[in-house]
């Protein structure tokens, strides 16, 4: 597996954990309506939504990333980076 490849495994885990904290978000603000959960579901779509496009390029414009692996690298360590924090987000979410 590319190292592309792997960055946008990382993208599709990351929107599934996105949407499932949008998901807890919308909830709660519908219970509670407060201007910090508004703000956590804006957080999260904005960052859905960029999790989308980055797979959309992957697919679409791969030799934009193919070419050069430092880049590829630099891909993946962001978002890996990412992931990590949309995972500790959801863990603590959840709990």
């Amino acid at each position: 597996m590319s190292t592309i490849q792997f960055a946008s495994g990382i993208a599709v885990v990351n929107i599934l954990l996105l949407g499932l904290l949008t998901t807890v978000w919308v909830r709660n603000y519908r219970k509670f309506r407060t201007s910090l959960l508004l703000g956590l579901v804006a957080f999260g779509s904005v960052m859905l939504a960029e999790n989308v496009v980055a797979i959309y390029f992957f697919f679409s414009m791969k030799m934009l990333y193919s070419g050069d692996p430092t880049v590829q690298q630099a891909v993946l360590v962001l978002r890996g980076l990412q992931f990590v924090a949309v995972a500790f987000l959801t863990w603590v979410t959840m709990k």
